[in-house]
């Protein structure tokens, strides 16, 4: 079975270096900083995303070279401190590891950039667990679109039909619905939403509670 991870709030508590950065960045313009549980709520569509949200206006309102300048500020300060404080969540290395020795294979799926997703997992020691991790730029698409999902799950040798979506957020959901792929719903990302209210075929509160979730799932894809 291929277990395909969403990152942000999924895999790695990333919220407080990203909640950090996006806040420089409004200081810088003098502006206002995000609270941590607002701005922490606004995780998981991207930084573009995270940055017109934390100017609390729509990007069409916006000068265009003012994004765009945002945007690259925001990427320039995140790459040299995306791993300041971000860590694993309790228990995930755990969990890999009694999964890998049943046979599953592991990959990512994020609407990240795919250098951060990256760099982000080497810097923790992780990058080598995955057969692919893949993001926005990785194929110029990204979540809910289920072609990213579909061929995150080909990059990484494995089948649709023998795969699983772990992921934090309706957005998850969604993709993982629309590519015809069960999914497990943590409840501990930063979704907007409760997660039982997603849909999700399965939800877990922690990592230990992920290697019987697969094995449910496994079991019941297996007819």
């Amino acid at each position: 079975m291929l277990i395909v991870f969403d990152l942000d709030g999924t895999l790695i508590d990333t919220a407080p270096d990203l909640v950090d950065t996006l806040n420089v960045i409004l200081a810088r313009e003098g502006l206002e900083p995000i609270p941590f549980e607002q701005a922490r709520s606004m995780i998981g569509a991207g930084a573009r995303r995270l940055l017109e949200r934390g100017l609390r206006r729509d990007a069409a309102g916006l000068p265009g070279d003012m994004i765009e300048r945002l945007y690259k500020d925001f990427l320039s300060y995140y790459s040299q401190h995306m791993a300041d404080r971000s860590r694993a969540f309790p228990g995930l290395e755990p969990a890999l590891d009694l999964l890998a020795g049943a046979g599953h294979q592991f990959a990512v799926c994020t609407n990240k950039l795919e250098s951060l997703s990256v760099e982000l997992l080497k810097a923790l020691n992780l990058a080598q667990r995955f057969s692919a991790i893949c993001g926005q730029d990785t194929f110029g698409m990204q979540k809910p679109d289920p072609d990213i999902l579909r061929r995150t799950i080909a990059r990484a040798g494995g089948e649709i039909g023998n795969a699983i979506v772990v992921g934090d957020s309706m957005t998850d959901v969604a993709t993982a619905r629309a590519a015809g792929v069960p999914i497990i719903a943590v409840t501990f990302g930063y979704a907007d939403r409760p997660p039982g209210a997603m849909g999700a075929d399965a939800l877990i509160a922690s990592f230990s509670d992920l290697p019987p979730a697969v094995a449910e799932l496994a079991r019941a894809r297996a007819g």
